[in-house]
C-alpha cells in the first residue's frame, strides 16, 4: 500500500474524530446529561470521545482500504463494535454486577440477557461477518471445512481484541496508547492492513489529548471500535501462523484478566508503569472509578 494512501487513512481518521467530536459537544444527542460519568476524581468526564472515535476509525479505514472487500470488512467490524459498546455504555444496568465474559456468558445461560451480553453477541457476529468479507494475507484455505475454520478463528481474532481493548480503557490514554504501539508497526509495514492501522493511529491521536485531561473517556463504544479496527487491520496484513499467534495471545489475556488486574500488573512493572503514566496527572490518592484501578479491573 502506497504511503500517500496511508497518511490519507491517517489524516481522514485525524479529521473525522475532530469533527465528530465538536459536532457531537454542541448538541448531544438526548442531553449532555446522558453522556457524562463521574470519574475518580468527582469530576465529570464525557462519552462523547467513544462515537466520535469510531466515527474516524470508519472513515479513515474505508479511505485506506486496499479493495473493496477490505472496506467493507473493516466497516462492519467498526460499525458492529462501536455500535454494541454504545448500546452497553448507554443503557447497562447498573443495579446489577454483571462483570466480565464469564458472567455475561452465564448470564446468557441462564437466560438473561445483560447489556453486555448483547454486546458480546453483537460484537461476534459483526466480527465473524467480517472476518468472512476480508480477504485475508495468504488468502483462504481451499478446503470448506479449512476455509471456515480460518474464518472462525479470524472472526475470533477481531472480536476478542475488540474486548481487550475495552478491558485496558481502565486509566486515561491506556487503551490509545496499546493501540498505538500495536498499530504503528502494520501502519510501516504497508500491507493490506495498513490503511486500517493508520485510521488506528490517526484517530487515536486525536482523541489522546482530552482522553489524558480526563475530559473525555472512549468508553465501550470507542474502545470496543478501536479494538475491532487493530483485529481487522491484523486480519488483512498477517499470514495465517501469525494471526493464529495473535489469537492465541489475545485469549491468554482475556482469560488472565478473570483472575488478575491489568492495573496492578502494570503498576508492579517499572517499563508499563511508565508508559502508562506518560502524559497523564498524577493519580488521585485512593482512586478508584473508571480511570483509577479497581479491585477488579475485568469487564467486556
Amino acid at each position: 500500500m502506497s504511503v500517500a494512501r496511508r497518511l490519507a487513512a491517517g489524516a481522514v481518521a485525524a479529521a473525522t474524530t475532530a469533527v465528530v467530536r465538536g459536532v457531537l459537544d454542541l448538541s448531544p444527542p438526548g442531553g449532555p446529561q446522558v453522556w457524562t460519568r463521574t470519574n475518580h476524581r468527582g469530576e465529570p468526564v464525557s462519552m462523547l470521545e467513544g462515537p466520535a472515535t469510531a466515527a474516524g476509525l470508519l472513515a479513515g479505514a474505508v479511505v485506506g482500504a486496499s479493495s473493496p472487500r477490505s472496506a467493507l470488512a473493516a466497516a462492519v467490524a467498526v460499525t458492529g463494535a462501536g455500535a454494541f459498546g454504545l448500546v452497553d455504555d448507554l443503557r447497562e444496568d447498573t443495579s446489577t454486577r454483571t462483570k466480565g465474559l464469564r458472567g455475561h456468558l452465564g448470564a446468557l445461560a441462564h437466560g438473561t440477557v445483560t447489556t453486555g451480553g448483547l454486546k458480546v453477541l453483537g460484537i461476534g457476529a459483526s466480527a465473524l461477518a467480517a472476518a468472512a468479507l476480508a480477504a485475508p494475507a495468504g488468502g483462504h484455505p481451499s478446503h470448506p471445512v479449512a476455509r471456515a475454520a480460518d474464518t472462525l478463528a479470524s472472526g475470533a481474532l477481531v472480536a476478542g481484541t475488540a474486548n481487550l481493548l475495552n478491558l485496558l480503557d481502565l486509566r486515561p490514554g491506556r487503551a490509545l496508547k496499546a493501540a498505538a504501539l500495536a498499530a504503528a508497526p502494520l501502519a510501516l509495514a504497508g500491507g493490506a492492513g495498513a490503511g486500517a492501522a493508520a485510521a488506528v493511529l490517526g484517530a487515536g491521536g486525536a482523541a489522546v489529548e482530552q482522553d489524558l485531561a480526563e475530559a473525555d473517556m472512549l468508553g465501550d463504544g470507542g474502545a470496543n471500535a478501536l479494538g475491532a479496527a487493530l483485529g481487522t487491520a491484523v486480519v488483512l496484513a498477517a499470514p495465517r501462523p501469525v494471526r493464529l499467534a495473535a489469537l492465541a495471545g489475545v485469549v491468554a489475556l482475556t482469560l488472565a484478566s478473570e483472575r488478575v488486574s491489568f492495573t496492578r500488573v502494570i503498576e508492579r512493572t517499572p517499563v508499563l508503569r511508565e508508559i502508562d503514566a506518560w502524559g497523564r496527572r498524577p493519580a488521585a490518592p485512593a482512586a478508584r472509578g473508571r480511570h483509577a484501578a479497581p479491585a477488579d479491573d475485568s469487564g467486556a
